[in-house]
């Protein structure tokens, strides 16, 4: 790069970097409207009578000689700027951004099918990745948790700012909320003092311009100093744009140099002192300056970074200089809020205050008891009446295809010896069979969780039942993991992670076991429709309500007893959107998806181990290894009204709940007739009612249980809950055996 020059100087086909700009505000805003701003990179693309025509961005101006000759500029070797786009390149890209901004739409339009779901290395934080191919670009995307900031207390917070530090991707999209614009800058500011390149995805304008909130987004780009990308991302709009500047950023060097946030005017010079100090002990992949700010925000990890790195001395002069100024971190929140307010001030223009909008239409009636309560009931109810309604007849319809599979496989086994046979028939179709018709049930449930999700309503299903969750020691925010608990307990388990207090959490974690899976609804729907006909429904609604009626009392029981809680809520009310019909069916795929690789993994194991000790050493069933051990535990089914088999398909339910299916068409031979109607001929209506309640109180799976003890991190309260669900399932069992029993059904 040469020395600074007028840029009336340089010929066609230069290239520069703006460096300042003089002939005061009038002309500087001017310029600033049409992109010529601080180091902005331009190319001479004309010099023709009396005018300059420079290229800024993706924008050609004509400049009078006047004009150009307030721009001081730095000259950049062509030779050395040279941007051919190349053969093959990669760029990894990570996905920022904050809870209901629409960043997984943004992730699944950018990766289809390509996506793949895991979990973080040593960690039940999930992780999301995929690609994304961009003509001679290939755009690695990983999905970093939703995060409101990077103060690193919490799991989603560590690993998002964990991974731009450590892993240094190539580029960060941060996707923002148009309505909340200031909530976001806040994050953007954290995300600048990680020195990696920032593109901006202004996502929801759509929803502000409903809300009167029009967004200059050519301005706020100026005043960033960074891309910022307009995105409806529901509506595919933007998406193109954004692809297209990741892939100019990947084909070439792009200098960013954003505008930073600085701290309060009367506490920069502390934060300039605490900078020295640190500056000769923090290297890569750390900087300096990120150090002394989170130093000033009590950031614990980023203290325990300096007393490993920092010699003494400078560490008892940074600590004075904290103690002395214990209001430190209130001059970094002041200072960046006087950064956003500059900004958002002169690119923002909003409808007048107390305009109501239809979001807040909406909430005075669903987040009032009088009518949230009925609402949230009424649509509970809906879900388990469409799930029960639809999927049980489609349940029933796909177990016929099975059936038919089966009589279409016989005739080509009457070969094989009577194990392979009985195997492939009884324990690979008959038993996964069985679980796989579960799957229009689990597609119902799906798919309308993932619309109340969607569309923002399970935020006002948390708030409408905040009061309600104090009666168990806990906050409304509770609510969430507990719901979705109804589709998968792992999941429930997880998402206790936005519970802020230990106490609260540890309360969650020990009742969400208690609430029923969708595995445990399939058998739940399976066997009630079997054994009382007409009636299942209404069965099956008691035993769900019987759940909840546990969960409650086992939740007062705890709060009074073992742990008493007083739990704050705190907790965002997103804007309510139309729903996004791909992101809704990403979702459905991919949690379907998760359940048939566990029907061809676990369950299919699970089904042939069952099937080979069901078969071995004789073939009779009735002598075989695993009757064996079941009539070992025949005494603990007697007063359940069990038998040694619906014994043993309880206890294969500890690998997942849908083995007590398999397990239970492995035992009695479904072979040509479905699980269905052999049901009526091995249980009583007492002993169905038992073995429904243990299964629906019982154990969670391994999956669940696994999670669990890592989430709990507290073997006393891992334990506690084991034997709670335990006793509970095994008493309640007994109920209600005696109870359908003294009917007389």
């Amino acid at each position: 790069m040469s020395d600074l020059v007028n840029i009336t100087l340089l010929q066609e086909g230069d290239q520069g970097v703006i460096h300042s700009i003089e002939g005061g505000s009038a002309i500087t805003s001017r310029f600033a409207g049409m992109g010529i701003v601080a180091n902005a990179r331009f190319r001479i693309a004309q010099v023709s009578g009396g005018l300059v025509v420079i290229q800024v961005a993706n924008t050609r101006i004509a400049l009078g000689r006047g004009e150009a000759s307030k721009i001081t500029v730095s000259r950049i070797a062509p030779e050395a700027e040279v941007c051919l786009p190349p053969v093959e390149k990669e760029i990894p890209v990570a996905l920022v951004g904050q809870p209901n901004v629409g960043k997984s739409t943004v992730f699944n339009i950018l990766t289809g099918l390509s996506q793949h779901v895991g979990n973080w290395p040593g960690k039940t934080v999930e992780k999301k990745e995929g690609t994304h191919r961009a003509d001679s670009v290939l755009i690695k995307i990983v999905d970093l948790p939703g995060t409101y900031s990077l103060t690193a207390f919490s799991e989603e917070e560590r690993i998002t700012r964990d991974f731009i530090i450590q892993e240094k991707p190539g580029l960060v999209v941060l996707v923002l909320n148009a309505t909340a614009l200031e909530r976001g800058l806040y994050l953007l500011a954290e995300v600048l003092l990680l020195n990696r390149p920032v593109i901006v995805a202004l996502n929801m304008l759509d929803v502000a311009s409903d809300q009167n909130i029009e967004i200059n987004t050519r301005a706020l780009e100026d005043a960033l100093g960074i891309p910022v990308i307009p995105m409806v991302a529901k509506r595919n709009s933007g998406i193109r744009e954004l692809v297209s500047q990741i892939a100019s950023i990947a084909s070439c060097e792009y200098r960013f140099k954003p505008a930073m946030p600085e701290v309060s005017a009367d506490h920069q010079q502390i934060y300039r002192d605490i900078l020295q100090l640190v500056r000769p002990y923090i290297h890569e992949p750390y900087t300096p300056e990120w150090v002394a700010v989170k130093l000033m925000e009590g950031d614990p990890e980023v203290t325990t970074l300096v007393e490993r790195q920092v010699q003494k001395p400078a560490r008892d002069q940074i600590e004075k200089l904290l103690i002395k100024h214990e209001d430190a971190l209130h001059a970094v929140v002041n200072g960046r809020y006087d950064w956003i307010e500059a900004i958002t001030r002169s690119v923002v223009s909003r409808f007048k205050m107390g305009q109501v909008v239809l979001t807040d239409r909406i909430d005075h009636i669903l987040t009032r008891p009088v009518f949230g309560i009925p609402i949230l009931l009424a649509v509970m109810a809906l879900v388990f009446f469409l799930t029960y309604r639809v999927g049980v007849p489609l349940q029933g319809w796909l177990s016929d295809r099975i059936q038919q599979l089966i009589g279409f496989a016989e005739p080509f086994a009457i070969a094989w010896p009577s194990w392979l046979s009985g195997l492939l028939l009884n324990g690979v179709i008959g038993g996964v069979g069985s679980v796989l018709t579960f799957l229009p049930v689990l597609l119902i449930f799906f798919a309308i969780m993932a619309l109340l999700e969607d569309v923002g309503y399970m935020a006002r299903a948390a708030f409408v039942m905040d009061k309600i969750m104090h009666l168990v020691g806990l906050h409304g925010k509770s609510f969430i993991p507990m719901c979705l608990g109804f589709g998968c307990n792992v999941p429930a388990v997880l998402g206790a992670r936005i519970i802020e207090t230990k106490k609260a959490r540890m309360i969650t974690l020990l009742l969400i076991p208690f609430v029923p899976c969708t595995a445990r609804l399939a058998v739940l729907t399976l066997v009630s429709a079997a054994i009382f006909g007409q009636n299942g429904a209404y069965v099956a609604w008691s035993l769900v309500a019987l759940n909840i009626a546990v969960l409650g009392i086992a939740g007062v029981f705890v709060n009074k007893t073992l742990w008493k809680q007083d739990a704050p809520f705190i907790m965002e009310l997103p804007i309510y959107h139309t729903p996004d019909v791909k992101t809704i069916m990403m979702v459905v795929w991919t949690r379907t998806l998760s359940f048939i690789r566990k029907a061809g993994t676990v369950i299919l194991a699970v089904s042939l181990i069952v099937w080979l000790l069901s078969y071995f050493p004789n073939g009779n069933v009735e002598e075989s290894l695993l009757a064996s051990f079941g009539r070992v535990l025949q005494p603990l089914g007697i007063p359940l009204g069990l038998d040694w088999k619906m014994i043993t398909a309880l206890l294969t339910g500890l690998v997942a709940k849908e083995n007590v299916v398999a397990t239970l068409g492995v035992l009695y031979a479904v072979g040509r007739d479905g699980l269905s109607d052999i049901l009526p001929t091995i249980m009583s209506p007492e002993s169905a009612a038992a073995f429904l309640v243990v299964m629906m109180l019982f154990i969670p799976c391994a999956a669940t249980i696994a999670v669990l003890k890592k989430e709990m991190n507290n073997n006393k309260w891992f334990y506690t809950s084991i034997v709670m669900t335990l006793l509970i399932s095994y008493m309640g069992g007994i109920a209600a055996y005696n109870f359908v029993k003294w009917l007389g059904i």
